[in-house]
């Protein structure tokens, strides 16, 4: 009695040591069980470039039960019977994938850099400087966005009448190129304002029915001219209604299309940049009118982003801060010190927008005399003009040769901020367990099919400067040697925007178990995993492609990442 005492032990004993050395995986998860981001961490490793490495184990366990209960340890079973015998062999298999980074520039949707786009023209193959244009000007591989600025009175011609014709043309035209647009309507430009009193409507662009319901207009001085015009009084009520009712109608046709980035509350002063420094005689309102005009803007357009000009600062910036409205500046380069009042809009968790001080050609020629000069453009304040804003947005060039020079001379640099710039998605480890369910004989001699669970864990770093400020949905495939979708692995997972912060590492798993008898598709001939990126799960569901790309080499033609095994 004592010898089956000790044997019964003894057994117990092993079994307890075979299982917890066969496999210390956790991949053996319920059926569906659940994608879920698992651990975050800081983290400044690069992707390492190793080859694929495979290993199996199996356990063979024999128990027996003298009481007749069911036995509950993880992957083992027992019979009623005190005299049966179940034979446990449990394999596990395990996939390294060799992980290198994307080589060449890399562009992604929600971020990046963007070229003057006037419109619809702009793709066509008589514009040189296009896309299909004959310099082949590859600046346009960088460009995820489009931008511009509109005219007020022509999308405004009279009161009540809006003409929305010319921007819908460009907006279905960035479409088809899978380009969305960043917005502007300009109220004012001293730009056009070449002579002593030339015609309004060359530079005075808010709509000619506002003066006509009688608000009032001033005249100015140009700064460092001999030149006269005329330009709205900012504060007038009548002009402040009409702006508002614009603001309205735009929300009305515009608030979250798809086809629109962001829109900059351009109401005010030169350029709609909220300053009038070119305006001798020109004043801005009080910022009590300025943060009013954020309110109403904030009340009607509840989707799509608000930007705050480059001249809001102090509490007029605090306060859009506050309403989630977002900052851009167009004083890069060549203004010391102007990326540093970005950093307030990033802490905030908002997408930080910028554009040079002027074209980049233009910006050669400065001669770096502080005070009573511009800084010129230096591939080193670039790079520190992008990083330390921690910059979402910005424009390559905003010249109208749409970045052709720029991106002539400085090829290497700008592909490689390419993946600086905005959030950018690298896969640093991935590794795929399969655990096959041992096959059991029951004391009948009949045999049960075997099942097997995959569990898929990878690692992901934001290696660019900034979150990423959209929902992404993460999606694992089994796909065929072509990269046609077979089955999904796992369930998808959402990452809420502006969660998956700059320099941050996430762990994420994706497992399923299949029944008893159905085909392994980790285990077929030619099937490979694929990771995707999609802006919704609808997306997905529709068998759409995936728009955003992970900045890994394996990129298919359908944007899907193909693990390389």
């Amino acid at each position: 009695m004592n010898r089956q005492k000790f044997l019964l032990a003894f057994f117990a004993s092993l079994f307890a040591l075979l299982v917890a050395c066969g496999d210390d995986s956790s991949g053996s998860g319920p059926e569906n069980a659940e994608s879920s981001a698992i651990e975050e961490s800081s983290s400044s490793d690069a992707v390492p470039s190793s080859s694929v490495t495979q290993s199996s184990s199996s356990i063979e366990v024999s128990s027996s039960s003298g009481n007749g209960d069911s036995g509950t340890e993880a992957g083992m079973t027992s019979s009623s019977n005190a005299n049966s015998s179940v034979a446990i062999k449990a394999d596990t298999t395990k996939i390294t994938y060799a992980l290198k980074r994307f080589d060449g520039p890399l562009s992604n949707p929600h971020k990046g850099f963007t070229v003057p786009t006037g419109g619809a023209w702009t793709f066509v193959p008589e514009f040189e400087y296009g896309p299909y244009g004959s310099l082949n000007n590859r600046a346009w591989d960088l460009v995820s966005y489009g931008s511009g600025y509109q005219q007020w009175n022509k999308l405004n011609p009279a009161k009540g009448v809006y003409d929305w014709t010319e921007l819908e043309k460009l907006l279905n035209a960035l479409a088809e190129h899978n380009m969305t647009y960043a917005l502007r309507v300009l109220p004012y430009t001293p730009s056009f304002i070449k002579s002593d009193f030339p015609p309004q409507e060359e530079y005075d662009w808010t709509p000619p029915f506002v003066y006509e319901m009688g608000a009032k207009k001033i005249q100015i001085d140009l700064r460092g001219t001999e030149y006269h015009a005329y330009a709205p009084v900012w504060d007038d009520p009548i002009y402040l209604q009409a702006a508002k009712d614009f603001a309205k109608a735009l929300a009305e046709k515009y608030d979250g299309d798809p086809r629109i980035e962001y829109i900059d509350v351009r109401t005010f002063g030169e350029w709609g940049e909220w300053h009038a420094s070119h305006m001798l005689g020109s004043v801005m309102p009080a910022d009590s009118v300025l943060k009013d005009m954020l309110d109403y803007y904030a009340s009607v357009f509840k989707k799509t982003q608000l930007v705050l000009p480059s001249n809001g600062f102090g509490d007029v910036y605090t306060h859009a801060l506050d309403l989630g409205i977002t900052k851009r500046d167009d004083g890069f380069i060549g203004i010391p010190g102007r990326p540093d009042t970005l950093l307030r809009a990033y802490n905030a968790n908002l997408p930080t927008i910028a554009e040079n001080i002027a074209g980049y050609r233009t910006m050669l020629t400065y001669d770096d005399l502080i005070p009573g000069g511009s800084q010129k453009w230096t591939a080193e304040r670039w790079v520190d003009a992008i990083t330390t804003a921690h910059l979402t947005y910005y424009v390559l060039d905003q010249d109208n040769d749409c970045g052709y020079y720029f991106y002539k001379d400085n090829k290497a640099l700008a592909d490689s901020m390419s993946k600086v710039i905005g959030y950018n998605f690298t896969v640093t480890q991935a590794e795929l367990l399969t655990v096959a369910t041992p096959a059991t004989e029951n004391s009948a001699g009949s045999t049960a099919g075997k099942a097997a669970t995959n569990t898929l864990s990878i690692t992901v770093k934001n290696t660019g400067v900034a979150p990423c400020f959209f929902d992404v949905y993460m999606v694992a495939e089994f796909v065929d040697s072509t990269g046609v979708s077979l089955a999904q692995l796992g369930k998808t997972v959402r990452i809420p925007k502006g969660t998956f912060k700059d320099g941050a590492s996430r762990q994420f798993s994706f497992s399923g178990t299949l029944p008893a008898g159905e085909a392994n598709l980790a285990t077929q001939p030619g099937v490979s995993v694929a990771l995707s990126l999609y802006e919704s799960e609808e997306a997905y569901k529709s068998d759409k492609n995936p728009t955003v790309r992970f900045d890994n080499d394996g990129l298919q033609g359908n944007n899907k990442l193909l693990l390389h095994k």
